[in-house]
């Protein structure tokens, strides 16, 4: 403990910290240092120079292009590519146009109307007319009188034969069958049919359905008391010994039947395996039910046995 403590710095850092911190400061001295002086001059020259030197310059070679644009390039670039085409299009195309709209287009579209016109009126005007004529006098004046003198009349026919035939037997027979068949019957239901039947309804199948709804009760009742008669005596006289039988009867004899199936199937693997043995040799083996007694058991093969516990021990 004594010896870490004095290897210790005064600032409480090991000596390897110690060890590390020597270069790097000798480093940040000698490269770091000289570098960033370098730069901190740099970009002071840089701030200067753009302050001082390129600032007028630029404000200097914009103002000698912005007058060079005002005096000699902007009105060259209008003199070389605007005027001519404005005297193109103002002493030649406007002029041309002009002259051939007035000596050309315009007699030829006023000819034209004339001719149009012409045409309206003295070739479809009196073609509208006598077709308008013959439409009136062979069409529309002959399917008037058709149908003020045919269709009218024979329209008229009709109706009253399809009312003669389809509306006024059906009224007729409405009016003076239907309708007094039925005032009868009405008649007759409310004061002949329904009377008795409300009297029998009243006082015989209401007091025989209110019997009937008793019975259905009492039938109920009567169903479920032998219901749970019969299930009480299933389970005093069937259920109750047979259960009685299996336990007392039908596992003992199954546990006994186990028991002697296992005994006789280790005997029959025990005499096949003495066949065998005589038969072909080798060396005596041991007898299946020892062998299973003492399989996964710490006893020895000739302990004693346990007591057998007779089945009826083993219940209680």
């Amino acid at each position: 403990m004594q010896m870490e403590k004095s290897q210790a710095g005064p600032g409480g850092d090991g000596c390897l910290v110690g060890v590390v911190r020597v270069p790097v400061r000798i480093v940040a001295v000698v490269v770091v240092l000289p570098v960033r002086a370098v730069w901190d001059l740099l970009v002071l020259g840089a701030r200067g120079a753009r302050r001082h030197v390129l600032a007028p310059l630029g404000e200097a070679v914009g103002w000698v292009l912005v007058r060079l644009w005002t005096y000699l390039l902007g009105p060259l670039a209008k003199a070389v590519f605007y005027w001519p085409w404005v005297g193109l299009w103002r002493y030649l195309v406007v002029p041309v146009a002009g002259a051939l709209y007035t000596y050309l287009l315009r007699p030829l579209g006023l000819g034209i109307a004339w001719l149009c016109i012409s045409f309206g009126r003295y070739v479809l005007v009196p073609l509208g007319v006598g077709i308008a004529w013959v439409l009136r006098h062979v069409v529309v004046l002959p399917s008037g009188w058709l149908y003020r003198e045919v269709l009218t009349p024979v329209g008229h026919g009709l109706r009253w034969l399809l009312v003669a035939v389809f509306v006024w037997p059906w009224v007729g027979l409405w009016r003076y069958v239907l309708v007094p068949v039925g005032h009868a019957l009405l008649w007759i239901g409310r004061y002949v049919v329904l009377p008795p039947l409300t009297l029998l309804y009243r006082y015989v199948l209401t007091p025989l359905g209110h019997l009937l709804v008793s019975a259905w009760h009492l039938a109920g009742r009567i169903t479920r008391a032998l219901g749970r008669g019969l299930r009480r005596l299933w389970r005093g006289w069937v259920a109750r010994p047979a259960a009685w039988v299996y336990r007392q009867v039908a596992t003992p004899v199954g546990h006994v039947v186990r028991e002697v199936w296992r005994t006789s199937r280790a005997a029959v693997r025990e005499a096949r395996a003495e066949v065998r043995r005589i038969l072909f040799g080798g060396p005596p083996r041991e007898p299946v039910r020892s062998r299973a007694r003492t399989l996964g058991s710490t006893t020895a093969a000739d302990a004693a046995p346990a007591p057998e516990i007779s089945l009826h021990e083993r219940q209680g």
